[in-house]
């Protein structure tokens, strides 16, 4: 069996607080710079420290993602005691983790194979990739057989965000400045996907009860779900994700959706005061009829 490590950056999100180190995963934390300061995330900063510090913040963090050095460090240091590096990233359309690995990739090129994949997900999709890479290299004998199964995994992540303050999505342009005058004069709030590696506005809703209808109805759509998990703002459950776990508890029997406080590198692009919802959708089995 070969050694495989799998690196990736804090925009992962993990709903276990002790998965990384139960893996061979390693973490490069971004950098937050909020007010003037910069702090890595994850390291001179918990998530909750995060934001609450953010909360009195009235402009988004700017957050930068590792930088090629930073990555070729880590895969010299991991290429010394493995086979190969499996290395996941926040989508290349919003962060450059992942053109800044590639470019270290191919500097310890001649040491070890490197891996680079876009996860076109943030937070908890990207987390979940790392899982199905973590899981894979239990279960697979080959690296192209693992990064098969990786690589597979990328279009099956689902996401949805309820945003109820529109400040930085505004600032960070993922709405315009028309959609966030007309959602104030009528009060209504919007839902964010990730559609091709972008945040975009999917729709909008005027009450929390129908943000409620939205998100379980979204999870709803999934017959066969592999992973799912709730994201929100708090560190304690909210009661947003209190009335969407009783919901989904109706429609799947003895299936668990936990909760985790989304991260700083989530909450610098979508803000403070979101509730989302993240699945991974069962890989379809072929049939003989598909022969």
């Amino acid at each position: 069996m070969p050694t495989i490590q799998i690196v990736t950056d804090s925009t992962a999100n993990f709903a276990s607080p002790h998965f990384t180190q139960q893996h061979p995963v390693t973490v490069i934390p971004n950098k937050l710079s909020i007010a003037g300061k910069t702090y890595r995330e994850g390291v001179d900063l918990t998530a909750e420290e995060a934001l609450r510090l953010l909360a009195h913040q009235p402009y988004a963090p700017l957050v930068t993602s590792p930088n090629e050095n930073e990555f070729v460090e880590v895969y010299n240091r991991l290429a010394r005691t493995c086979d190969a590096i499996i290395s996941i990233h926040p989508s290349r359309e919003i962060l450059p983790s992942w053109a800044n690995a590639m470019k270290a990739a191919r500097q310890v090129a001649g040491h070890c194979q490197v891996f680079v994949i876009d996860s076109q997900s943030l937070c908890a999709g990207q987390g979940m990739l790392v899982k199905v890479a973590a899981k894979a290299i239990e279960r697979e004998s080959s690296v192209d057989e693992i990064v098969r199964v990786v690589r597979g995994a990328v279009e099956r992540i689902y996401t949805l965000y309820y945003v109820e303050s529109v400040n930085y999505l505004l600032q960070n342009k993922i709405v315009s400045a028309s959609h966030a005058v007309l959602g104030l004069m009528l009060g209504i709030k919007p839902f964010i996907g990730i559609e091709h590696g972008r945040l975009q506005l999917v729709e909008k809703v005027k009450t929390r009860l129908q943000a409620i209808d939205r998100l379980v109805e979204f999870v709803v759509e999934f017959s066969d779900i592999e992973d799912v998990v709730i994201v929100q703002h708090k560190p304690y459950i909210s009661e947003q994700t209190r009335m969407v776990q009783d919901r989904l508890a109706v429609d799947f029997s003895g299936q668990y959706f936990p909760y985790t406080l989304y991260n700083p590198s989530l909450a610098a692009l979508i803000g403070l005061d979101a509730t989302g919802v993240v699945v991974l959708e069962n890989e379809m089995e072929e049939s003989d009829d598909d022969f």
